[in-house]
């Protein structure tokens, strides 16, 4: 059942409908914040080493070193800013309570995996510098734009779902004409995408 359908499903019915409290979404932005201020003591050549060391950057994956693709996702440069951290506990949990954990962790999953691994092609394809095949690329925003795809293209009306496409995909391209883009830009698109498809074909979120 689409998110919004089932959402407006559970209105109707009462709070007695709801399945569960989001525990996942508040578990892995718990997770990510801890981290964040565990690795914040350290001198800042120590905590980019670590950054590094998991990110899914084109070094790390040609390595072989594919943990990345799960460690990458629970790290960030910093503390998460309380605006965005409302921000993605409030989609990830939203997502949650509707579809259920499993089905929200395997969008949030398909959109990381799938972005970072597009990304990883693209780059190696491209031979890009030293410094981008090194570079640090961390953090929740891929599956978060997976997420927020598959939510958009779940709504029940026609009409609103294309609408609601057109408007997520029209935040996601300006960033890519830009001066001064950067890979991750393309890896927020194709993890946006990735949510698309994930949220038409119902694979992930119908139950």
């Amino acid at each position: 059942m689409p998110l919004f359908d089932r959402s407006a499903d559970l209105l109707r019915r009462g709070p007695g409908a709801v399945r569960r409290t989001p525990w996942a979404a508040s578990a892995y932005v718990t997770a990510v914040q801890s981290g964040a201020y565990a690795l914040r003591p350290l001198p800042e050549p120590d905590r980019e080493a670590v950054l590094r060391a998991h990110s899914t950057n084109v070094d790390n994956l040609r390595a072989g070193r594919w943990h990345t693709l799960l460690t990458s996702a629970f790290l960030v440069d910093r503390p998460i800013d309380p605006a965005y951290g409302a921000i993605l506990l409030g989609i990830l949990g939203s997502a949650e309570t509707v579809w259920g954990p499993r089905r929200t962790a395997a969008v949030f999953a398909f959109g990381h995996l799938g972005a970072s691994l597009l990304v990883y092609g693209g780059l190696r394809a491209a031979d890009p510098a030293e410094e981008t095949r090194s570079a640090v690329d961390v953090g929740a925003s891929y599956g978060l734009n997976a997420v927020v795809g598959a939510a958009a293209i779940s709504l029940p009306n026609r009409t609103a779902r294309a609408v609601a496409a057109a408007a997520v995909l029209a935040l996601a391209v300006p960033p890519l004409v830009r001066k001064g883009r950067t890979f991750t830009d393309a890896g927020h698109l194709a993890a946006l995408l990735l949510g698309l498809g994930a949220g038409h074909g119902g694979a992930f979120t119908r139950g």
